[in-house]
């Protein structure tokens, strides 16, 4: 009975605290990056409907939407080594996706992490739960570009994706030693050479079989590829990557 009566307290604390807090920092939709209408929901109703949320057919391998309907896998994945056991993303990475991602990343928007694993955990929440991961890792960003940003956006998903299935996030379970060129400007095969030997995965806890990859955007698979296979080096068996926006190839 008490440890029920605490958590009453505790949940009614949290609410009143989000209350006061909206009233002199209100929530913004991360689609028209107004504020949000009603108070209190993560993104406008209205806004909601114009998300482009991936569908099926998906590739059996990264997740990305297919235009064939008897395609298994995207061309990407056909016609690259893929070391990661599978990929889920929750939107597009159209017009709407890409202007979202700029607001999270570089204009100051953190409270958006929370709507995107919110609605990733709705959709794949049975998956993630039966994957039995021992953590969960974010992509890392060099230390250089952490400071000027003031925050790793890929840390902030895993902390709401920890937070919602009770699995502990690992910030500093990978480690990004190479400062690199921007991904968007580079080539496919660009990207992946410009990220070898850029993570090292030396501060998991001993024991750590299943890690799920945590990222903002998957585009040519070339950032999840190269983290993959540093947690492979580090003993991880099993290896499922998480975004919010994915792009298309097909």
């Amino acid at each position: 009975m008490k440890a029920g009566w605490e958590k009453t307290v505790r949940d009614s604390a949290e609410t009143a605290g989000d209350f006061v807090l909206s009233l002199f920092f209100p929530r913004r939709c991360p689609v028209c990056q107004d504020i949000v209408r009603p108070r209190g929901a993560r993104v406008c109703p209205s806004c909601y409907k114009k998300i482009a949320f991936v569908r099926e057919p998906l590739c059996k391998k990264c997740g990305k939407e297919l235009s064939a309907e008897d395609a298994e896998y995207c061309y990407d994945c056909r016609t690259r080594r893929r070391t990661f056991d599978g990929g889920i993303s929750l939107m597009n990475y159209d017009r709407i996706g890409r202007a979202t991602m700029k607001a999270f990343k570089y204009g100051g928007r953190q409270e958006y992490a929370a709507f995107y694993m919110e609605e990733i955990w709705k959709r794949y929440g049975r998956l993630l739960r039966g994957f039995r991961a021992d953590a969960i890792v974010p992509v890392p960003i060099h230390r250089s570009r952490r400071a000027k940003r003031g925050y790793n956006q890929a840390e902030l998903l895993a902390r709401e994706l920890s937070r919602l299935c009770g699995v502990p996030a690992r910030s500093r379970g990978l480690a990004r030693v190479r400062a690199t060129k921007a991904q968007k400007e580079l080539t496919a095969v660009e990207r992946q050479r410009n990220l070898e030997h850029s993570f090292v995965a030396d501060r998991l806890p001993e024991g750590t079989k299943r890690v799920i990859l945590v990222d903002d955007i998957y585009t040519t698979g070339s950032t999840a590829e190269a983290c993959t296979r540093a947690l492979r080096r580090a003993g991880v068996q099993r290896v499922l990557v998480v975004t919010v926006c994915i792009g298309k190839n097909e």
